[in-house]
């Protein structure tokens, strides 16, 4: 008969564990870790990148040499950050990073003016290369991002909802984590004038 009763009290102790979310809160951590990693990876891409394209774009464009320094110095900025995967818990170091990133996305937009401006540079096929690859990393960093949010988001709500509240503030203790946002002055459009 105390076989029986233990029998029963392990299985009830076994169905009540496996609904308080418990696997599920790292399975949402993890998937925030692998989506910040892609966010590192869409930057690495573009950073990586330029290099290539300042280059091309100073063969053609010497005297557009401030937009140039703007564009290296931007990179040598994000570069220089070191980005752990604990700033994912670190709102003032995601907001740190966004900036830089912000720098580096402004540097580039002012080059994008010059090619606009200047088109004799677009007759350069290698521009025009470079240009549609940095096109396409930024749309890559865009999705990277908002992917990562949607990570952010179901994880955020697995840790703030009942049964999982309850696991995470006796187990677990995990924090919620930061969504990208946008910089301050995005709801502005930005001016450009030739």
């Amino acid at each position: 008969m105390k076989r029986i009763m233990l029998l029963i009290m392990g299985t009830l102790l076994m169905s009540m564990l496996s609904g308080c979310g418990y696997n599920s809160m790292q399975a949402n951590e993890e998937a925030v870790i692998a989506a910040w990693g892609d966010v590192e990876s869409a930057y690495q891409r573009r950073n990586d990148l330029i290099p290539n394209l300042v280059e091309v774009v100073k063969g053609y464009a010497k005297h557009e040499a401030d937009t140039l320094k703007a564009v290296t110095e931007a990179r040598a900025s994000v570069g220089g950050m070191k980005v752990s995967k604990d700033v994912i818990n670190d709102p003032a170091a995601i907001a740190k990073f966004q900036q830089m990133q912000g720098q580096m996305s402004g540097a580039l937009s002012r080059l994008m003016v010059v090619a606009e401006k200047y088109p004799d540079l677009k007759a350069n096929q290698n521009f025009l290369d470079l240009q549609k690859q940095l096109e396409g990393t930024e749309n890559r960093i865009n999705v990277a991002r908002e992917r990562y949010n949607k990570q952010v988001q179901a994880f955020n709500t697995s840790i703030r909802t009942f049964p999982n509240s309850l696991t995470n503030s006796l187990m677990l203790h995990l924090k919620r984590k930061e969504p990208f946002k946008a910089e301050e002055g995005a709801k502005v459009a930005p001016k450009v004038k030739f």
